[in-house]
């Protein structure tokens, strides 16, 4: 509890970019497959509104909550431009997966920073 829901919410992001890569991996692998369908991920949206509907009841464990039981969805896209009906640009899944690597160093660098303070606070330097 030293960090508040910050490291709740960091292990969450990092779970959810993991597993976004993993699928944006899958595109790429699958882009030559015939009928492939593309799949994406999905958490900000449900992430943003759970935590909302929590902040607004002012308790720090219904934020908490909210956090712990939010989850990732992953869809499958039917939209179908090519021949052999697979829907894989490679040209969007690789610039998803370069903003998907740079999200999540961010994120590790900003635990990182925050586990920093911590142990500056603790050196008492």
């Amino acid at each position: 509890m030293i960090f508040g829901n910050t490291m709740l919410m960091s292990e969450k992001s990092l779970d959810y970019l993991w597993r976004k890569q993993e699928v944006t991996m899958g595109n790429i692998a699958n882009a030559e497959t015939p009928n492939y369908k593309k799949k994406y991920i999905s958490f900000e949206e449900v992430f943003q509104k759970k935590l909302q509907t929590a902040s607004n009841l002012k308790d720090s464990q219904s934020i908490r909550n909210a956090i712990k039981e939010t989850d990732y969805q992953i869809y499958v896209r039917n939209d179908s431009t090519r021949v052999d009906q697979n829907n894989v640009s490679l040209d969007v899944e690789y610039s998803e997966l370069s903003r998907t690597a740079l999200q999540y160093q961010y994120v590790l660098q900003s635990i990182n920073s925050d586990i920093t303070r911590l142990r500056t606070v603790i050196k008492g330097q």
